[in-house]
């Protein structure tokens, strides 16, 4: 299967990466087909200089089946080569770390348990109320106990 997708070069620290069409068999860095454009994040996302497609080449390998990867297809969506693709659903990746354990521990944990104190409250009320209607249907059971008992201990005599 062909794709279009990045391929990185540049020193450490300082990524650039070539837009081409590779076999999605072959490794990242490998070998591929043919070299479409480049992309260099360390430029301001205004600059021309950030994104460089050939765009010709781009449609044709597009046409023949090339499947772009979700970075590759954002970038041809900026430049208007295809449909800007939905956007993904991780709110939290762009949060640091420990800021999103802080949100977390926040917001969300607290309410919820107040709804469940609110919620539990009544819920009690009505158990007591229960028990002590069953209380008095207890009370004959016991006081029936009480008088078989010296009759137990008259036939142990």
């Amino acid at each position: 299967m062909l794709k279009l997708r990045l391929s990185m070069g540049g020193t450490k620290k300082r990524p650039v990466y070539k837009i081409v069409v590779a076999d999605s068999r072959f490794p990242r860095d490998g070998r591929f087909i043919e070299k479409l454009g480049y992309f260099n994040p360390l430029l301001p996302k205004d600059k021309k200089d950030r994104v460089g497609l050939e765009s010709e080449r781009i449609k044709y390998w597009l046409s023949q089946g090339a499947k772009p990867t979700t970075r590759v297809a954002r970038i041809l969506g900026e430049n208007k080569l295809i449909e800007m693709p939905a956007a993904g659903n991780n709110p939290n990746k762009a949060i640091p770390k420990k800021d999103r354990k802080k949100q977390d521990a926040d917001a969300p944990k607290e309410a919820p348990k107040a709804e469940e104190k609110k919620v539990d409250a009544p819920k009690e009320a009505p158990k007591a109320e229960e028990k002590k209607a069953d209380a008095p249907k207890e009370a004959p059971k016991a006081e029936e106990k009480k008088a078989d008992a010296p009759k137990a201990e008259e036939n142990k005599k």
